[in-house]
């Protein structure tokens, strides 16, 4: 396999931040994932910040506080201003070179470390906003296992449409509800039971999950000009989790012959911290097709893409209940999935999404789908495990779920974990849903 990792990714490297060498620790110095922070409480400006340990390193301090080269001090300025976007179009090799800046100044021995150490703000004392301006979104349907369990529901003798082998499905989703979860309004609109002669107006009642990942786009491509795929990857900044909730009944009601609408639009949330794709090169792993399947159509294929495209990050659902929360219950794990279960790569994505001209922008996101597995322990959404509501999953204390309830807790967490590297994680995003 083609050498994609450095000294940045040296499993022996240890931090002088004590809490970035914590064994399981999501963010270690081998990480560096970026987000837009300032002090909690504060009317401070917004700044991005490197997640390092349980601490978040000030970008705006630390451009003023610590020397740097020339070069490094410029790569600094817009993330000093809050401005990911703005570094984002910097491209491919700034964002390698700041990485391998702040690798060496935040690990043991770095002689600026007296200087950082005045830059540091623990994770629990900073407030989190939206890590960069997001113009577009784009949800894609790359779960395969997920589109057949669902599939299976509806059209048990076809669960797989006929073009789902051959072209990355997706819709366009909506950015300006997109947010870091919290409180989460269960929405209301238009569903329509079988044998009612109408449509009634008021409150989903099955509301679901879904877990997902999340790409943002760094480099833009000129409206007209499509992203060949041996580009793709150098257009790709980095992975967030997304949770893109859907109202089920809705959804059945409208998506008819456009797609989704309202059952979607209302809220999709996305983890603070963006892990990039230089952090995660230790976890690629070789992109496959099971025997029998149509190979990709030539510009959705590559040497590199076969070699590295899939990405090996094992992704986990939690709830708490309200009656759980009140009881001191944890939280409990619904399922565990890995993005290896993908049928598209983030390269094939941004590749097609582009290739009828699209101009893509630095900050558009792209959305995977619902990544389940192949069996109930690893089904990503509340509709695939309860089997639309006939088969209704049982909770500790003997509550039962079909779709969400008020009140319910969902969290998604990721990590990536590998023989030969150090474990790193995506953070979690968490959602609580009121009424």
């Amino acid at each position: 396999m083609t050498t994609l990792t450095d000294a940045t990714h040296d499993p022996a490297l240890r931090s002088w931040v004590a809490s970035a060498n914590e064994a399981g620790a999501d963010f270690p110095v081998q990480n560096l994932p970026f987000g837009r922070m300032r002090p909690k409480g504060s009317d401070d400006a917004w700044r991005i910040g490197v997640a390092i340990g349980d601490q978040v390193l000030d970008l705006r301090l630390a451009r003023e506080q610590c020397p740097w080269s020339g070069e490094v001090s410029a790569w600094l300025a817009p993330l000093a201003d809050g401005d990911l976007n703005a570094f984002m179009v910097l491209g491919r090799p700034a964002w390698r070179g700041l990485r391998a800046a702040l690798s060496a100044a935040l690990a043991e021995g770095s002689e600026q470390s007296p200087f950082l150490e005045l830059c540091l703000l623990l994770q629990s004392q900073c407030e989190m906003s939206l890590p960069c301006r997001i113009g577009d979104y784009t949800d894609f349907y790359a779960g395969i296992h997920h589109a057949t369990t669902i599939g299976k529901l509806f059209r048990p003798d076809n669960p797989l449409l006929p073009n789902y082998k051959w072209v990355p499905i997706g819709y366009h989703g909506r950015a300006s509800s997109i947010g870091l979860g919290g409180a989460i309004k269960r929405p209301s609109g238009q569903t329509k039971d079988a044998g009612d002669a109408a449509p009634v107006f008021g409150p989903c009642q099955r509301l679901d999950y879904e877990l997902e990942v999340g790409a943002f786009v760094g480099r833009a491509n000129a409206l007209g000009e499509p992203v060949p795929i041996g580009e793709a990857e150098d257009a790709l900044f980095g992975l967030v989790l997304l949770n893109d909730w859907s109202a089920r009944d809705m959804q059945a009601w409208e998506y008819q012959p456009l797609g989704p609408f309202l059952a979607k639009s209302f809220a999709s949330s996305i983890s603070p911290w963006i892990v990039t794709m230089d952090a995660l090169a230790p976890y690629r792993r070789p992109f496959t097709r099971p025997d029998g399947d149509p190979q990709p159509l030539p510009y959705l294929d590559s040497p590199f893409n076969r070699e590295a495209g899939a990405i090996d990050i094992t992704l986990e659902v939690w709830l708490q209940s309200a009656v759980m929360r009140t009881a001191g219950q944890a939280a409990v794990r619904l399922s565990q999935s890995n993005l290896t279960d993908a049928y598209w790569t983030w390269a094939q994505l941004l590749t097609h999404h582009a290739s009828n001209g699209c101009n893509l922008q630095a900050g558009d996101l792209l959305g995977s789908g619902t990544i389940s597995g192949p069996k109930p322990g690893t089904y990503a959404s509340l509709m695939e495990l309860s089997s639309n509501g006939k088969s209704p999953i049982t909770l500790p204390g003997g509550e039962s779920r079909s779709f969400l309830q008020d009140g319910d807790t969902v969290t998604l967490r990721a990590h990536c974990a590998s023989p030969g590297a150090v474990r790193i994680g995506l953070g979690e995003v968490s959602g609580t849903i009121v009424s």
